[in-house]
């Protein structure tokens, strides 16, 4: 996906911005440190250069004694910096986390994220996958869990790491700051498919995201041709029903991605491809030969078929 950050360095949230602060206090410490040390280095050599053994004088010594009083001093100061930054940025992190916004779920599966939109009004949840859209400058809530192995959420611009870990729930705050789309990753090895478990976190204004989240609860459109209308007679007779939800459909599976929508996503197999109709093809075509060990089995489809369900799915916007 094109314009799509990826890096800690580039703050784009509340949350971040604080590490950031940290991360650069860090090295500021620790590169003043170091210059020190290759001053001191330096100075060592010139020194002992040319002096026969025994030859110090009781000046220089005096004087090497004052120079190592300094440099105890300022790895005291330096620990004691690093101390004080890191107990304020945590409690930032913490304060700005207390905040109240929007509340949504991320459930880790091997190797993909299901996403829930949570509301106390049912009719105004939804759910989709790998890709997770937020309203710039209002905070978030999103709440952890992982039915399988442990996994890792990871939006470096938004924030740092937090583990999904079986049998406990866990939760992260995120607050960006900056519209964008930033790519977030599973940060914790959890299978053969670890690397090819990405997601995208679209950061758009509050009109923007009020209009994607109106229509992502609307539910599938009909199929507005007949091929289209193959192609849905194909999904619903074939093994994909059993796996999938489209709603609006019979199609209620839930060992597999919501695709009501999915044709308005960015990617396919939680980031592995692109988003086109030659990507999907290939991946309804071979599943396992693009992303091995998924739990996605490869279904038999003749070239008809198949080019019917694509124009179906391609049709779930």
């Amino acid at each position: 996906m094109r314009g799509v950050e990826h890096s800690v360095l580039d703050v784009a949230g509340v949350q971040s911005d604080h590490i950031h602060t940290m991360w650069t206090v860090l090295m500021g410490v620790c590169g003043v440190m170091y210059l020190l040390v290759l001053i001191f280095l330096v100075w060592g050599l010139m020194r002992a250069r040319g002096k026969p053994p025994g030859s110090a004088v009781a000046a220089e010594t005096r004087l090497m004694s004052a120079a190592l009083r300094g440099w105890i001093a300022v790895v005291v100061l330096g620990l004691f910096a690093l101390t004080i930054t890191s107990y304020a940025i945590d409690r930032e992190i913490f304060s700005a986390g207390e905040q109240k916004g929007l509340s949504l779920e991320v459930i880790s599966q091997q190797w993909w994220w299901d996403v829930k939109y949570q509301s106390d009004d049912p009719s105004l949840s939804f759910e989709t996958a790998n890709e997770i859209h937020l309203p710039v400058n209002v905070p978030v809530e999103i709440s952890l869990r992982s039915p399988d192995v442990i996994h890792s959420f990871w939006v470096p611009n938004l924030h740092g790491k937090q583990d999904l870990i079986p049998g406990r729930d866990t939760n992260i705050h995120l607050h960006p700051t900056r519209i964008g789309v930033f790519r977030g990753q599973c940060a914790e090895f959890c299978g053969t498919q670890h690397a090819n478990m990405a997601f995208y976190v679209v950061v758009e204004s509050q009109q923007d995201f009020n209009r994607w989240r109106t229509g992502q609860l609307q539910v599938a459109r009909d199929p507005t041709n007949s091929t289209a209308r193959r192609g849905r007679d194909v999904f619903m007779t074939a093994a994909c029903a059993l796996c999938h939800t489209i709603r609006g459909t019979d199609a209620a599976g839930v060992y597999g991605p919501d695709l009501t929508h999915m044709a308005s996503r960015a990617s396919l197999a939680a980031g592995t491809l692109s988003y086109n109709r030659g990507n999907l093809a290939a991946w309804i075509a071979d599943p396992q030969g693009i992303k091995p060990g998924n739990n996605m089995p490869k279904v038999e489809l003749d070239p008809t078929a198949l080019q019917s369900i694509i124009t179906y799915l391609d049709g779930l916007k």
